[in-house]
Parts: C-alpha cells; sequence; structure tokens
C-alpha cells in the first residue's frame, strides 16, 4: 500500500512540474485532444496500463 501512495504522490508531482513549467503548452495539448477518437484514447490508456503492470510485477517479483 505505501508504494501505492509513493506511485501517486509521483505520478502527481510529475503532472504538477509539468503544468508549472509549461502551462500555454498543457493547455495547448488539451485542445488538440478534443480531436483525438475515444477508441485512441482508451487504446493508448490501455496500453499504458498493462506497461505500468509489467513493469510493478518486474519490480515486485
Amino acid at each position: 500500500m505505501r508504494e501505492l501512495v509513493i506511485a501517486f504522490g509521483l505520478f502527481l508531482f510529475i503532472e504538477g512540474i509539468l503544468y508549472a513549467l509549461f502551462p500555454a503548452k498543457m493547455k495547448s495539448m488539451l485542445k488538440k485532444l478534443e480531436l483525438v477518437k475515444n477508441s485512441q484514447i482508451r487504446s493508448g490508456g490501455l496500453i499504458f496500463a498493462v506497461i505500468g503492470f509489467v513493469i510493478i510485477y518486474y519490480i515486485k517479483k
């Protein structure tokens, strides 16, 4: 459980740094996200979830 909290904190840190350093680029990127199909976003999210799971599996092994 401790690792999950650390991972969530790291996620928030990285997201926060990106918005703090590049606010205009992040707004532009979010606007471009409307042009992407839902199926592409879903596929990308699933791919990243699987990659994350594999990384966690091998680190905890």
